[in-house]
């Protein structure tokens, strides 16, 4: 029986493991955290999965409740493997899709379904990616299902399924160093002094995010000051293992994904909070009305896409902005349509009964330029065109010399609100090349025997952003790719 160890613990290492022991393997998961920390980024995210679809009744095999009373009044739509394309190309800066793109487009919808017949099941989206139209549940942007209980309930039916095939987990144990020797990686050293064998190892411990050197070093030198929103655990130890036996640096190092996050959270989306409530410090609804930076400008087109294919760019666009922060500023009408982390108990927002008034609340802003921007803004919206959220609607501003091209409306109805934010990174680009079966490449173009990588470790699937749900999919896909490959190692 072949011996697998894998470095860490979210969704791309148990992936991972589960295809491992498909295959008949030993699987031993090494987690870093302890087990209240354990899961890596996982937990921190709303457990959105982004994958190809033709119909709706290509969804009802992976949900949890198939005889939901809402599923006869939703339109899924479909989501092609061409469209998945096409929205990854658009992040692309001009590159063509790579073959690792091409891979979690092709077999995207396959490892969901596959994570599905291990009884890791999903929900519809209701809350987040529809809207209520003449009666029926119409939702938009081709993201539609999320594991139920989000990101924490994602890693809790992986981590039972993992458990189910018989795989082990161990807490509070780092992978310290890999056990190399005439060529191949035969096994792993631990924090706890132990050295563990191995007939591949796979490296599932996340990118450098945690790690301000390394975000100075190959992002930039603001990136020191972004808030970290996920596991603090991620600090590259994956990274500088495999770089060590000449592994390939593969991707965009200097990219990362990076969304707009309340600018008074505490790191790693406040740790003291319930792996649940971590993720509410996001503040995503920004489409809904105007950001405005520390000179009193609008920086970004708010409406310029549906925000999962804006929120990573933008996020990314707060921390280029002078001092690394905005604000996001709402009116009454849409209040009811602002998501959840809008009125967390913890959210930080000021309010005011006229835009002067709110104006003179907005710390670090230039009102002056401010009062004038939202002047210009509202004089500027499109009367005539209505508004719908379910689509790209078309309803803009003219004459601006940045538009605002879906969603304007004019910020008249009191009272108005104002949330500071600023970028708050999840995950980083850059990482390693890997084969077809996972394993890693190394700089001389040649596998390192016995050494497979995935999740956020494989570069090449992400560059200028991405469509929401895919980061997920990515992890589960390759991850998957990667367990059975160290499980058929020779």
């Amino acid at each position: 029986m072949k011996r697998v160890i894998i470095a860490g613990s979210g969704n791309a290492a148990l992936s991972a493991g589960i295809a491992a022991l498909e295959q008949g393997a030993s699987v031993l998961v090494l987690e870093k955290a302890d087990e209240a920390m354990s899961g890596g980024n996982t937990k921190y995210t709303a457990g959105a999965m982004r994958f190809a679809y033709n119909s709706g009744d290509e969804l009802l095999p992976l949900l949890k409740d198939p005889d939901d009373p809402r599923l006869p009044r939703t339109e899924f739509g479909s989501y092609t493997r061409e469209k998945f394309g096409a929205d990854l190309l658009g992040f692309n800066d001009g590159r063509p899709l790579s073959e690792e793109q091409k891979t979690l487009v092709a077999e995207s919808y396959e490892t969901v379904r596959w994570l599905a017949s291990h009884d890791v099941k999903f929900q519809p989206i209701y809350a987040r990616q529809s809207f209520e139209k003449h009666g029926r549940h119409v939702f938009w942007g081709g993201l539609t299902l999320a594991s139920d209980n989000e990101g924490v309930g994602l890693f809790d039916q992986e981590l039972a399924a993992f458990k189910r095939l018989g795989g082990e987990i161990r807490y509070g144990c780092a992978v310290t160093d890999l056990v190399y020797g005439d060529g191949v990686v035969y096994g792993v050293k631990t924090s706890a002094g132990e050295t563990l064998p191995a007939d591949a190892v796979i490296l599932a411990c996340g990118g450098f995010e945690a790690s301000e050197s390394l975000r100075k070093t190959h992002i930039g030198p603001n990136w020191d000051k972004a808030k970290v929103r996920g596991t603090p655990h991620n600090t590259g130890d994956g990274l500088v293992m495999a770089q060590a036996l000449s592994a390939q640096e593969y991707g965009l190092y200097a990219g990362c994904h990076a969304t707009p996050m309340d600018l008074h959270m505490k790191d790693f989306g406040n740790i003291d909070l319930p792996a649940g409530e971590r993720k509410k410090y996001r503040k995503i609804c920004y489409f809904l009305g105007v950001m405005l930076n520390a000179r009193g400008k609008r920086f970004v087109d708010e409406g310029i896409n549906f925000r999962n294919y804006t929120y990573a760019q933008f996020g990314a666009a707060i921390m280029d902005q002078p001092e690394h922060f905005a604000w996001q500023i709402f009116d009454a009408k849409v209040f009811d349509l602002l998501y959840d982390e809008y009125s967390f108990h913890d959210a930080h927002f000021v309010q005011a009964d006229t835009l002067p008034a709110l104006i003179a609340k907005l710390e670090g802003v230039d009102k002056e330029a401010a009062a004038q921007t939202l002047e210009e803004f509202n004089g500027a919206v499109r009367s005539d065109i209505p508004f719908d959220p379910t689509v790209l609607d078309g309803k803009c501003t003219n004459g601006l010399a940045l538009a605002k091209s879906n969603w304007a409306q004019t910020l008249d109805s009191a009272p108005f609100r104002a949330y500071p934010v600023t970028g708050g990174i999840t995950f980083t680009y850059g990482g390693l090349k890997v084969n077809c079966d996972g394993a890693v490449i190394s700089k001389a173009g040649m596998v390192i025997p016995g050494l497979f990588a995935c999740g956020e470790l494989v570069g090449g699937v992400f560059y200028n952003g991405y469509p929401g749900g895919s980061g997920l999919t990515s992890g589960a896909v390759f991850g998957r790719r990667a367990g059975i490959g160290a499980a058929k190692n020779p």
